[in-house]
């Protein structure tokens, strides 16, 4: 336990070297495993990528359908809450200028 604490408080300059020397030597010999598996591990992200942007892509097509509808829909009640304000502001201002006002 105190070769791993002396290696991180750095006071040890020879247990540093000792590392570096062995990763020297096992870094070369694991490189035919781990190039395949990193290749792996590479070939499952980019799908997962794939799937995942279209399944992003599908769900963009439906909720855009949705938006366009809630717009439409919107836009029709704007309209009509338009139309039905106009008709009761002329028939506000038409009562107006027919009654007499008192004096």
């Amino acid at each position: 336990m105190s070769f791993v604490e002396d290696m991180f408080k750095g006071g040890n300059i020879v247990t540093g070297l000792a590392i570096a020397a062995g990763a020297a030597i096992v870094v070369p010999m694991m490189a035919p495993v781990l190039r395949p598996l990193a290749k792996s591990v590479i070939k499952v992200g980019l799908i997962a990528y794939d799937q995942g942007r279209d399944a992003m892509s599908a769900l963009n097509e439906r909720t855009g359908d949705i938006v366009g509808e809630a717009r439409s829909e919107l836009a029709q009640s704007r309209s009509e809450a338009e139309s039905d304000e106009s008709t009761t502001g002329s028939r506000a201002r038409r009562g107006r200028t027919e009654s007499p006002t008192p004096a």
